[in-house]
């Protein structure tokens, strides 16, 4: 059996000969920039009006497939989008460049948008994390198929790039730190997650925070970094306090 690894090197080659189309920035390795990648923002869709056409991947566009365009992830990379109004998470394949528009950090397919629940308003607020699939989910997902729509801690499962246990480090002696576990664009599931941390809400630019801390002892931030990524939030920053 194929390792997730393989799978993946294996979308990237039929990718590669699929088009002449891909722009700059299509090429960013498989680790680096790509395997860190993540990002809060807006998405738009986009539906039959494309269909037929040629994407960047030099796959036809299907409307019902669950795919989407992004401005410099690899195409034929692979994408968890969750929801920040619902929580709901969804495993997206890249095949095409966009949104033209600056504002928005990821155009889905009218299939994805609606596996996702956002398919009813234009824009959605989402993160975009990309993660490595399981070979089962990468190969029902290269067949234009949707896979079972998965909670956020589905990231972890299925072995998203960033490890884990992601080491504390490069803390300066004296100075504390907060560990930011989360990011939300609505305050009833912001709260209710920092309730169940023990945490606060930091509220700006219309996006609730949830935080932890402050911690000056590093192996205290360290244990509650841990706890929260079992949670499913390995993605959990260390910031400075102000």
């Amino acid at each position: 059996m194929r390792s997730n690894a393989s799978v993946l090197a294996l979308a990237f080659a039929l990718a590669a000969c699929g088009g002449t189309r891909e722009s700059v920035g299509a090429t960013l390795p498989l680790s680096g920039s790509y395997g860190r990648y993540q990002d809060t923002g807006l998405a738009s869709w986009y539906g039959e009006e494309m269909s037929g056409n040629r994407t960047a991947s030099g796959e036809l566009f299907d409307a019902n497939a669950i795919t989407a365009a992004h401005r410099t992830l690899p195409l034929g990379s692979f994408v968890e989008v969750t929801s920040l109004d619902t929580g709901r998470s969804i495993l997206v394949r890249i095949t095409d460049r966009g949104p033209g528009r600056r504002d928005r950090i990821i155009d889905l397919s009218r299939g994805a948008a609606r596996l996702l629940g956002t398919d009813r308003r234009p824009l959605a607020n989402v993160r975009v994390r990309a993660i490595i699939p399981s070979a089962q989910d990468a190969t029902t997902l290269h067949a234009g198929r949707s896979v079972a729509a998965r909670d956020p801690g589905y990231a972890r499962a299925a072995s998203v790039m960033a490890p884990v246990r992601t080491p504390v480090s490069h803390l300066v002696p004296g100075r504390s730190y907060i560990l930011q576990v989360a990011t939300f664009s609505n305050e009833a599931r912001a709260r209710a997650l920092a309730e169940r941390l023990n945490g606060r809400v930091v509220a700006g630019g219309g996006l609730w925070r949830v935080r932890l801390g402050p911690f000056d002892d590093a192996a205290r931030l360290q244990r509650a970094r841990d706890a929260v990524a079992e949670r499913g939030y390995g993605d959990a920053q260390v910031l400075p306090e102000d």
